[in-house]
């Protein structure tokens, strides 16, 4: 329907135009990012748009509501059964406030909660400093072990939940290429007599591919998680709870702590979630798995240094400080001077300020939407070791950039053929 925008605001339409052309021949390496399915988009330019919905399906403010409860309804039991859940609250705006609505349904402020570091693979809403939820509740972070791979140590972990006795445990990363054996959460969790809640933005769609392993198996309390990304749904959030919170969660979200829920994007999320269900998924999911270990294993055969010295998820850290001698902004720059998207990454410990880390992040769920596989990721992760070794030599750039135009090209961005 870009007819129209072309009509009315063409500077509008200018740069949509340009971002349609840069997602089509640069290489999206950038592990939160990923290309959603055309029916996502199509539900997202829906009428849907145009209708409120206050409270939730059966039981709203407004009436007109038939059609808005049905997709609501979809979404909610669509989410329940891939993930095994009791209870699934789908209205969340997006990441943070999914995570704010839970920590408020589940603790009162100065409550403690134990959540991983922002600079060892936390995440901004996991009580950063800089957050408000890190204002209203106590935020405890704990750390990885260098002496291990940069993976969490369980033990100090057992050690510092017993000190600060928390309300809350809490995992989930958006830097960690490694998994979790959720059962070490939960048994420090039980020991301290705490809830727990888990994170899962970055892997929820390959939990759903059954690839990765699922909290809630393990008896997690909540589990919170965006919805594009792995998932390659809409922007939006949802929260899935054991349905003794059911009440809690629903009456945080709404209302209190937004209103109007945006009933285009939900509708674009039950057809998300419907692709979820497909055979084809769980084939896509595994792809991404071994396309991410093919990424790391090349890197380390060219002496590249991996945070956890490999992944076992979609996303791979490099510390480009000793691996190239150049921080994460530098290497950044110069990858997309060949056409390359990654994004500059803290490393546990950063000794350099966020906007110039020793790191970056890589991952591969949007060029496994576009078709690669193993043998040519293997190409890409070449180029780039080769453009990240000669970032001062621009005519070498140029050459590396015409071999990603020219590898690109065998794999059309067409959102009409998009598996």
């Amino acid at each position: 329907m870009t007819k129209y925008i072309q009509q009315y605001d063409p500077e509008v339409y200018e740069a949509l135009k340009w971002e349609e052309k840069r997602l089509k021949e640069w290489i999206n390496l950038i592990p939160s990012e990923n290309y959603t399915y055309p029916e996502v988009l199509e539900m997202l330019g829906t009428v849907f748009n145009d209708k409120y919905s206050e409270w939730y399906p059966g039981r709203r403010y407004y009436g007109g509501n038939e059609f808005t409860d049905k997709v609501e309804t979809l979404a909610i039991e669509r989410a329940k059964k891939i993930f095994r859940a009791e209870h699934a609250n789908v209205q969340s705006l997006s990441g943070s406030p999914m995570n704010q609505a839970a920590y408020l349904a589940l603790l009162e402020p100065g409550d403690t909660v134990l959540a991983m570091d922002l600079s060892h693979g936390g995440h901004l809403t996991h009580g950063a400093p800089v957050s408000h939820m890190g204002k209203i509740f106590n935020f405890i972070r704990y750390k990885t072990n260098p002496d291990n791979g940069w993976k969490i140590d369980f033990e100090k972990l057992m050690e510092l939940a017993k000190k600060v006795k928390p309300k809350l445990v809490l995992c989930g990363y958006t830097s960690y290429p490694r998994d979790y054996d959720y059962s070490d959460f939960k048994k420090i969790a039980d020991e301290v007599w705490a809830l727990t809640m888990a994170d899962v933005s970055h892997i929820w769609g390959l939990i759903a591919a059954g690839v990765m392993a699922n909290p809630l198996d393990y008896g997690f309390d909540v589990m919170t998680t965006t919805t594009h990304k792995t998932l390659r749904g809409p922007r939006w959030g949802m929260i899935l709870c054991k349905k003794e919170h059911a009440k809690k969660i629903d009456k945080s979200v709404f209302p209190g702590l937004q209103w109007g829920p945006h009933m285009h994007t939900i509708a674009s999320l039950a057809a998300a979630l419907n692709r979820a269900l497909k055979p084809e998924f769980k084939i896509r999911g595994q792809q991404v798995l071994d396309n991410s270990k093919a990424l790391a294993a090349r890197l380390m055969e060219l002496w590249a240094k991996l945070i956890t010295d490999g992944t076992d998820n979609h996303m791979i850290v490099v510390n480009t400080v000793e691996s190239f001698e150049i921080d994460g902004t530098v290497a950044e720059e110069t990858l997309e001077k060949v056409w390359i998207t990654v994004n500059k990454q803290i490393i546990p410990d950063d000794p350099n300020p966020p906007l110039r880390p020793s790191g970056i992040r890589l991952g591969t769920p949007a060029i496994t939407s576009r078709g690669l596989k193993e043998e040519q990721a293997a190409l890409i992760w070449e180029i780039m070791y080769e453009a990240l070794s000669n970032h001062e030599n621009e005519a070498k750039l140029a050459e590396l950039k015409e071999k990603i135009k020219n590898l690109w090209s065998e794999f059309p961005l067409d959102y009409d053929k998009l598996k």
